[in-house]
């Protein structure tokens, strides 16, 4: 019998498997901005009509809400609906009433926010919300410079354990392939050690590498690859993204430093969330549209709403998730083991169908599509619609992807040690190095007339670590393998100092830079 290589093998499998995700393809490069737009309607009015019958917790949150789901006919009325967010609905129902049927009695992935706000959430997610994560990640990769089929190692730098970032885009590449693609999949998490281990022994063998992790950490792992001699040259790479906004110098300045050619196909940001999964995702064509917005003032503020943060601008696929704004506020609906309707997840932005930003940008003189032919991306456009998220809602900051609330640090600062000194107000803020190394640096006021001492600020600061590491398991996970580079930098201001403590206004307990 004649032998078949593994190879040929792999070939034959890739064809079997791949027919319902090349359906999914061919589906987003067929369907106009219109038909996206119709399904998007359909899928928001269906997701409403099921939950209103079969999610106890809902039915009941409709009821209190004087809420009528037999008046909703169409996707116009969906607007009366009332918004659900943790407060008013998840954390006033039990667990199994959230879920379809209040049935606890069906295959689920669990995963935990990190209770930085108080107790923790528990999410269950569905096996169709994974796969539909594995296919962004297919359309990702596929409209990478990558080769779909060369042996290619993803190394997944998101933490591991209860949190979603890391099982989720393990399960996305090991879901394609079985699909056929020749990956293999790595999880070290946030241990730098084993990633540094791994690019030495492992990725050798490799022709394609991709690296998966929060941006800030992701450099912190390039930084020390090449300080240990490793290089990624002789690789095709490609980084993926997710948790938290970055700017253009940012993304300029991790792909030249290991060689990425185009910006617009290898370096993209995803936005997930442990509420629903991977909900939108970075294009070539939306890395491009902010890239060119960027560059135009009055095109900035009419895409953006005026906003001067960066925001992220992605697309998303309309039949696995529902985007829309009010008052510039997000919500998300979609369908799960746990479903979500009209949810405020907790970001500010807006969606717009593909067609309104072509026009928005024809209106200041820029040919998206020109540009992409020039940008050499033409291939890669889809008429999914768009998102963008500048910034979260409730006052938090982030550091490598993680939440970090002010309230542990306000109860540190109301001890009896340092009260004497402090006035309990803080501003935290996120901030690049020079190197372009992320830290969370803790703005504080002093009372009037008192003077910080060397060992006060050394003392404050390892009760704030201690505080953070015992409020905010990510935080502790985080530390544990990152060690001093998680501690955050304390100054301290004059008392009423109107950079941070303007007299006679509310307080900013966060900045997001």
């Amino acid at each position: 019998m004649k032998k078949i290589s593994p190879e040929k093998k792999l070939a034959r499998s890739s064809r079997s498997t791949r027919s319902s995700s090349d359906t999914f393809f061919n589906t987003t490069r067929s369907y106009t901005s219109a038909d996206w737009s119709r399904k998007e309607k359909q899928y928001r009015l269906k997701l409403f009509k099921r939950m209103a019958l079969e999610v106890p917790a809902y039915r009941r949150f409709l009821r209190s809400s004087n809420a009528q789901p037999d008046a909703i006919h169409t996707t116009k009325d969906l607007a009366s609906v009332p918004v659900m967010t943790k407060k008013n609905y998840l954390r006033q129902h039990s667990f199994t009433d959230l879920l379809w049927q209040g049935s606890i009695r069906v295959p689920s992935v669990l995963t935990s926010t990190s209770g930085s706000t108080g107790k923790p959430m528990y999410f269950a997610r569905s096996h169709e919300v994974d796969e539909h994560s594995s296919l962004i990640h297919e359309l990702i990769f596929r409209t990478s410079s990558l080769d779909p089929e060369k042996s290619t190692l993803v190394i997944v730098c998101f933490g591991m354990g209860v949190w979603i970032g890391g099982l989720i885009t393990y399960q996305a590449f090991e879901l394609m392939g079985r699909r056929g693609y020749p990956v293999s999949v790595l999880t070290p998490g946030i241990n730098k050690k084993e990633i540094l281990k791994a690019l030495t022994d492992l990725a050798p063998q490799y022709k394609q590498i991709v690296l998966a992790g929060y941006p800030p950490f992701l450099k912190d792992v390039i930084d020390e690859a090449q300080a240990h001699g490793i290089s990624f040259a002789k690789h095709g790479v490609k980084l993926l993204f997710a948790a938290e906004a970055f700017t253009e110098t940012f993304r300029e300045h991790l792909a030249e430093r290991i060689g990425i050619k185009n910006l617009h196909t290898d370096t993209i940001n995803i936005y997930g969330s442990a509420d629903i999964g991977s909900m939108a995702f970075e294009t070539p064509l939306s890395i491009l549209a902010r890239r060119l917005a960027l560059k135009n003032e009055k095109l900035f503020a009419d895409i953006f709403g005026g906003t001067t943060k960066t925001p992220t601008f992605a697309q998303y696929v309309p039949e696995f998730v529902s985007f829309e704004e009010v008052q510039g506020e997000i919500l998300v609906s979609g369908d799960s083991t746990l479903p979500l309707f009209r949810y405020s997840i907790g970001d500010r932005g807006g969606v717009y169908i593909f067609d309104e930003v072509i026009e928005r940008y024809a209106a200041h003189g820029v040919d998206i599509r020109k540009e992409a032919k020039k940008a050499g991306i033409s291939a890669h456009i889809t008429e999914l619609p768009f998102v963008y998220i500048f910034e979260r809602i409730d006052l938090a900051t982030t550091l490598y992807g993680l939440q970090v609330y002010p309230e542990p640090v306000k109860e540190v600062l109301l001890d009896k040690r340092f009260v004497e000194h402090l006035t309990g107000k803080l501003t935290l803020v996120t901030k690049y190095d020079a190197h372009h190394d992320q830290y969370l640096e803790i703005n504080i006021e002093r009372k009037s007339g008192k003077e910080i001492s060397k060992a006060f600020g050394a003392e404050l600061l390892a009760e704030i670590v201690k505080h953070l590491r015992e409020k905010n398991s990510e935080f502790r996970e985080l530390s544990n393998f990152i060690k001093k580079r998680a501690e955050p930098k304390l100054v301290f201001w004059p008392y009423e100092d109107p950079l941070y403590f303007k007299p006679g206004v509310k307080q900013s307990w966060v900045v997001r830079g």
